[in-house]
């Protein structure tokens, strides 16, 4: 086994890095913290940092870098490819190199360390808060560093920034970057880290949390260990207990120290409050509600002629576009079109809707399908498909029922038996046209572009005739048959209830549950065992359950054929304790002979596996439970007994008889009714029954044959094993509400054919009508009609067979109608995997069953939502989030007024509050539904779980208000004169920089049709949003200004000319770009795009969501060479911003020279001089050939590339002598990780024992520390030369 030596220290943030890494392992190695390693030496962990004692002796691993990485890996969280492999380790080097050295100087100080140089304490606040800020940007659209989850760059990140969050960074700091702080804080709550470091509390009073944490770290370090490891490489806290005199007076100077530290950092503070104060209003403004108060008729256009507000608002956005849009017609696949017959050479387009449950409120599972399939449902109809995205509702059976009872009982005490059955359907049809509409209100809210007219409930009369049709077809095909069987039964629902209804409650031992009915709790999670005496000997058999109430149903006790304790008792029989019956041994291989006695007690009508067993060996089936859940077919006292109560009695009799053993703790799964909360039991009943076996083959076969193409593939396997071994489906529901079932019980009065029995598919028949009914069955019997007498089955059809059917019943099957030859087969199918078997599958089978074709020609499974910490979404966790109240936004205090309307207990909602306080601590801010679609969106990557980041969402809301200041920019660049060209085209006389705008355009453009294509949802929006912000907003829209102002301001004619050029290439980057970003943001693109002037007004369409899609073909100026030139540009401004930001020259512009290898970078520098001069504010952009003289003294320098150097006059600009000193200590830092690292790898052993992977990290390592030290001691030089 591994052993992992780290420090003691709680706060040696490199030993809390391996530890976490290590949480992440399959197997974890063993944590020691009271030494170093064998052969460690003197230093011990303390000079190396962590190690890593390899198992079966491999070896030692030296240092964070390298056992951290070697753990990350082994736990699989070091990226899946090589781009994001990369990608981490860059993050790596940035914790080491760039957060540590600050955060340490910053920290450590505060900690009691001695040897941190003042100065350097002082301006290490300063460099870390203009770090953190760059983190911020990065972070704005991810939740995490590297792809979709955490990895080693996280942990790295996260334990480098430890310190600051624990012990510096004031709540003020932490608001600054809020999107540093928001991942931080879900770092940390990640369970491997709360493994190590359990809560981190944040920083809010210094000197508090500096004085508990020197106590503290004194407190832990014992006096042996005084070389221990500290958060310093090399440096130690002072002092250890006991506290002398002179310590006592030392501490005293140094809070002296840090009071005085504190005054000047508050004094600080004040010289900032002014402009702080006006930045906090500005945001208020960005976030604030700006309201659409012009009076529009519902169904008339919103007003576009009024301004723009200045900022972004989902209120003002998204008010009155919706009811515009249907009014007008533009989701129905009938707009634009003389007749839905006429051949479209585009296509259609057609999907169904997952119908929801008519009961049902919109939860983020639901946001999250209606995001992907309106997004999907907007881009075909743009592409000049004919769409229809059809909308439906499903009658929820159970559900609904349940709604209506709890209601009839509240008003007016009455249960639906005292109401009769008609009555009772009556309420609920009342109950549903009041409030069954409630969820297709809520769906608009989202955008959902659906066709409303089409709109279908399941119980309608046009669905409920394809019901029966169904029913009738496959019962007079023998596809449909009666039997008896164990089912899934509910006795508080009084019903079977399907597989998906019941809840799978795992229990690790004793547990006492609430079960309805009762008043105490019922005892689950323990195995009783007990014996059974061999008839005519002493000799027992002990057999041990779960549910030791079953045993009175007992018929047989079952043993493995090669089991050698039991061969002497074949042919024998066991006595009952508490009846005359005798029980069979059986021999059957089902039995486990290594779990218990190896002898099983069979109960084959209450248990699924015993069902198997008792039809094998024909064993006596015994019902002891009622529909109700009271005991029937046992001896006296236990008949009538309710099963629970039954349990106790039955357990004591065996105590009391001698046939008890014992009783033990027994992890088990506890069958629940999600609906009642009942406990589920397996009960015997005549049902109805669909057999499976030929359409589930059909159906494997379908996806073998590539038909149906079910996408992500990683889905085939779990639709093979269901399919391959599929069981028949259990169709009856012992419900009001819901299809009767159009079959008919015959009794025939006529004493030749003999009565029958319920379970006797020959004596039932089926019919449209009761007279069709009666004609069959006197057929089928061969006497008169009037012998004849029906009794229609009580029972309602499963609620998945109405839905299996939905494809094809909307649209009026068995009736061949236009919509019919039309729309089917549809050609997607989009939904959850989670229901994969339960209402894919049967759409399939029943699909190809009922018409010969399938349903659809693509299945496009999504993921399931969890929430930021990869929990599942819980009312008790109090992570369940309502998708509106994400759109308009909630206080922390109506989440929790929520929870007290929910059905949890007291204890429960207090957890859920916890867990609402943690994570929402402020409520929800008002993100708006574009922001929270294309969040939803983004998330979307071809995966099982999606660990949804609410306050991500903000962050695209923050992404609507940048597109709106574009725009708004933009149309006052544009002017009201403007006219844009008749189609998109280039003229010729292109800047370098609209040609690359363009070519980021056309890149745009294909990659969303690749992604649209391929269902690769963040591939889309990242198209969409690295345009938007990084290329458009960032880039050109900065680029245009000095063209425009030249223009405005000169009355040349070429400049003129060249903003004309400038003004008809940023036109078409807004219009192609809000058309992108139309079906994943449809109310800001409208809103936005009304405001654009058209290429042809006389027939332009008159919304974005029916103007056609950006196409390849038309937006093909793509070019590599332009991009190539303006990634290197890009790469010098990166540069010289970053020498800005370290000499924090905020506001000061600075002589530029550029110094290329040759004359081809020269030439390339001044054709871009104008763009590289704005973007970088520089006061002049000079290119010089290397060796040339013309470059100053008084310069810094940084390497932009292998071809450009960048060199930034800093002379008479900036303090010297600080900036010499910040140096230094950064000199000295990289000299001492250099000699470690030289060190680690002079050993004689080093090349044997080291993983080649960890080798070439330690050499790349070495080589980027070499280089930024010969920049560092060239930037001292540098500096000394100007003083």
């Amino acid at each position: 086994m591994d052993v992992l030596y780290v420090s003691p220290h709680p706060d040696d943030f490199k030993s809390v890095l391996v530890q976490i890494a290590a949480q992440f392992c399959p197997s974890p190695p063993r944590v020691v913290s009271d030494g170093p390693p064998p052969g460690a030496g003197a230093g011990g962990v303390g000079r190396g940092g962590p190690a890593l004692a390899l198992g079966g002796q491999e070896g030692v691993l030296w240092g964070v870098g390298a056992v951290g990485w070697y753990l990350a890996e082994a736990g699989g969280r070091v990226g899946r490819s090589l781009k994001e492999r990369s990608a981490v380790w860059q993050w790596i080097s940035v914790a080491q190199n760039e957060i540590t050295p600050v955060a340490c100087a910053l920290t450590l100080p505060l900690l009691g360390v001695k040897g941190i140089d003042k100065k350097l304490q002082q301006s290490s606040y300063g460099v870390l808060m203009g770090l953190l800020r760059s983190l911020d940007r990065s972070l704005e659209p991810r939740t995490f560093l590297v792809g979709e989850s955490l990895s080693l760059a996280d942990i790295a990140m996260a334990t480098a920034l430890l310190l600051p969050f624990k012990y510096a960074l004031e709540p003020a700091d932490r608001k600054s970057v809020c999107n540093v702080t928001r991942w931080f804080v879900t770092c940390v709550n990640q369970p491997q880290f709360v493994a190590v470091l359990g809560s981190v509390q944040l920083y809010d009073k210094m000197a508090a949390a500096a004085t508990h944490t020197v106590a503290n770290a004194n407190a832990k370090a014992a006096p042996s260990q005084a070389t221990a490891h500290t958060p310093a490489a090399d440096a130690e806290p002072a002092g250890g207990p006991p506290k002398t005199e002179a310590q006592l007076k030392k501490e005293a100077k140094k809070r002296e120290k840090m009071e005085k530290f504190q005054q000047k950092k508050q004094m600080e503070e004040k010289k900032k409050q002014k402009p702080a104060t006006e930045k906090k209003k500005a945001e208020k403004k960005e976030l604030g509600v700006i309201t659409y108060n012009t009076p529009t008729s519902p169904g008339q256009k919103k007003d576009v002629l009024s301004p723009l507000p200045d900022s972004y608002s989902p209120q003002y956005v998204e008010a009155a576009w919706y009811s515009w849009w249907e009014k007008q017609g533009f989701f129905k696949p009938e707009y634009g079109r003389r007749s839905l017959s006429e051949p479209n050479p585009r296509g259609v387009f057609m999907m169904c809707i997952p119908p929801p449950n008519v009961t049902g409120s919109l939860h983020l599972g639901h946001a999250l399908t209606n995001a992907i399939q309106d997004c999907l449902t907007r881009w075909h109809r743009m592409r000049g498909e004919t769409a229809l995205w059809n909308p439906g509702c499903d009658h929820a059976g159970i559900a609904t029922q349940v709604v209506v009872e709890k209601k009839l009982m509240r008003e007016k005490q009455l249960s639906r038996h005292d109401l009769g059955r008609d009555a009772f359907i009556t309420e609920v049809w009342k109950w549903k046209n009041e409030k069954g509409d409630r969820i297709y209100h809520q769906l608009k809210k989202l955008g959902s572009s659906l066709d409303w007219d089409r709109a279908c409930f399941t119980m309608d009369p046009k669905l409920s005739y394809a019901v029966q049709e169904a029913f009738i077809r496959m019962h007079e095909d023998g596809t449909i048959y009666r039997s008896k069987r164990l089912v899934n039964w509910s006795c508080t629902l009084n019903s079977a209830i399907s597989d998906i209804e019941v809840d799978k409650k795992e229990l690790t031992g004793r547990t006492l549950l609430p079960v309805p009915g009762y008043k105490e709790k019922v005892e689950f999670g323990v195995l009783v065992s007990f014996s059974y005496k061999i008839e005519g000997s002493d000799e027992e058999v002990v057999v041990a359950t779960t549910r030791i109430e079953t045993m009175l149903g007992d018929t047989a006790v079952a043993v493995h054929p090669q089991d050698p304790r039991y061969q002497h008792l074949k042919g024998k029989l066991v006595v009952h304790p508490f009846c005359e019956r005798r029980l069979p041994i059986v021999f059957d291989e089902f039995v486990d002979m290594a779990f218990g006695t190896g002898a099983v007690k069979i109960t084959p009508a209450h248990d699924h596996n015993d069902y198997e067993v008792g039809v094998r060996h024909n064993l006596e089936f015994i019902n002891i439970l009622d529909e109700n859940g009271y005991l029937i077919n046992v001896p006296p006292p236990y008949l009538g007994m309710r099963r629970f109560e039954a349990r106790k009695a039955v357990l004591q009799a065996l105590k009391d008889g001698g046939h008890f053993k014992d009783i033990r703790d027994n992890p088990m799964v506890v069958p629940v009714c999600s609906r009642s909360k009942d406990i589920v039991e397996p009960l015997l009943k005549p049902q109805w029954y669909v057999g499976c076996a030929d359409m589930g083959k059909q159906a494997a076969d379908a996806v073998r044959d590539g038909r149906l193409k079910i996408i992500p593939e990683h889905h085939l396997k779990t639709w093979f094993n269901w399919m391959d071994n599929i069981r028949d489906w259990c169709i009856s529901r012992q419900l009001w509400w819901g299809h009767r079932i159009p079959a008919y019980f015959v009794t025939v009065n006529d004493p030749s054919v003999k009565p029958g029995e319920d379970m006797d598919g020959h004596y039932w028949v089926s019919g449209r009508s009761e007279e069709e009914a009666r004609d069959s069955a006197a057929k089928r019997f061969n006497v008169p009609k009037d012998k004849i007498s029906l009794r229609q089955d009580e029972d309602v059809l499963d609620t998945w067979f109405s839905s299996g059917i939905f494809p094809f019943s909307i649209f009026g099957w068995p009736n061949q109608t236009e919509d019919l030859s039309v729309f089917y087969p549809g050609t997607l199918l989009e939904t959850g995997h989670d229901i994969l078997f339960f209402w894919v599958a049967r759409m399939v089978m029943m699909g190809l069953k009922l018409t010969g074709k399938l349903p659809f020609k693509e299945v496009y499974l999504h993921a399931v939502v969890r929430d930021a910490h990869g929990r599942k979404m819980s009312k008790s966790l109090g992570n369940v989030i309502d998708p509106l109240d994400v759109i308009t936004g909630i206080s922390l205090e109506g989440l929790h007024a929520q929870l007290q309307d929910s059905n949890l207990d007291p204890v429960e909602i207090e957890k859920a509050k916890q867990g609402q306080k943690s994570d929402y601590p402020s409520g929800i801010p008002e993100c708006g539904t574009d922001a929270l679609r294309f969040a939803l969106c983004a998330y979307t990557s071809q995966g099982r779980d999606i660990n949804l980041d609410v306050n991500r969402i903000l962050g695209y809301r923050h992404f609507c208000n940048k597109l709106w200041n574009a725009v708004k920019f933009a149309m006052k660049t544009l002017g009201d004169t403007f006219i844009p060209s008749g189609k998109p085209q280039l003229c010729g006389e292109e800047s370098v920089c609209d040609r690359w705008i363009l070519s980021r355009l056309s890149a745009a453009v294909s990659l969303c049709d690749a992604g649209f294509h391929n269902y690769d949802f963040p591939a889309i929006t990242t198209a969409i949003y690295n345009f938007w912000l990084y290329e458009l907003c960032d880039v050109y829209l900065e680029c245009v200004k000095p063209v425009v102002s030249r223009a405005d301001a000169d009355a040349d004619e070429g400049a003129g000319l060249r903003a004309q050029v400038c003004r008809q290439t940023l036109y078409t980057c807004l219009e192609a770009g809000l058309r992108l970003l139309s079906p994943l943001m449809p109310f800001v693109s409208e809103e936005l795009f009304q405001r654009l002037p058209r290429r042809r007004p006389q027939d332009s369409p008159p919304s974005i969501t029916v103007t056609p899609y950006p196409d390849s073909s038309e937006f093909c100026w793509q070019s590599d060479g332009v991009d190539r030139e303006m990634e290197f540009i890009m790469c010098v401004v990166r540069t010289i911003r970053s020498l800005r930001a370290d000499y924090n020259l905020t506001k000061t512009r600075a002589d530029c020279y550029l110094q290329c290898v040759d004359a081809e970078t020269v030439s390339l520098v001044e054709r871009y001089t104008l763009q590289l001069q704005t973007l970088s504010y520089s006061q002049t952009v000079r290119a010089v050939t290397a060796g040339d003289s013309a470059i100053p003294e008084g310069c810094a320098v940084a390497i932009a590339s292998d071809r450009c150097s960048v060199h930034l006059m800093l002379k008479g600009l900036i303090d010297v002598e600080k900036e010499v000193c910040k140096l230094t200590g950064k000199k000295a830092d990289l000299e001492k990780q250099l000699d470690r690292l030289r060190e680690k790898m002079a050993k004689s052993d080093y090349t044997q024992k080291v993983p080649e992977k960890v080798q070439e990290a330690d050499m790349e390592k070495m080589r980027q520390s070499q280089t930024e030290l010969e920049k560092v001691m060239e930037a001292i030089e540098n500096f000394r030369r100007m003083m």
